[in-house]
């Protein structure tokens, strides 16, 4: 996946309403009535959120006479899944290397100094 793809993928799910959306075409596919009659906003307003969504790549159209479908499409999505789960290993790598710094050097002054500020100031 290119990084303008991502970001497409990225900006068109920032819209809450876009998510909505997304989350009503993963039970199947619906026509732009449908996922209007869902949404307490216009049928224009829900046809511009489509338009975002099918320009990043999310979502395909298809038309049958006068009804336009709108079906998920999931390889971007599988694509970030990809990107994310990859940033994840990566800090939880240098989590990991952190964690197995401060146990090998429990006397790090650092290490003391933040105990000794965690430390109730009045004892009982």
């Amino acid at each position: 996946m290119t990084a303008d793809q991502l970001s497409l993928t990225f900006a068109a799910l920032a819209d809450p309403t876009r998510r909505a959306i997304v989350t009503l075409l993963a039970e199947g596919e619906a026509t732009v009535n449908e996922v209007a009659a869902r949404f307490p906003i216009s049928v224009p307003a829900i046809s511009r959120h489509l338009k975002v969504l099918e320009g990043a790549g999310l979502i395909t159209r298809s038309r049958e006479a006068q009804w336009r479908h709108n079906r998920l499409h999931t390889a971007p999505f599988d694509d970030a899944m990809d990107w994310m789960q990859a940033r994840t290993r990566t800090w939880q790598a240098r989590m990991d290397r952190l964690e197995a710094h401060l146990r090998a050097h429990p006397d790090n002054p650092g290490e003391r100094g933040a105990r000794d500020a965690r430390a109730d100031p009045h004892p009982d």
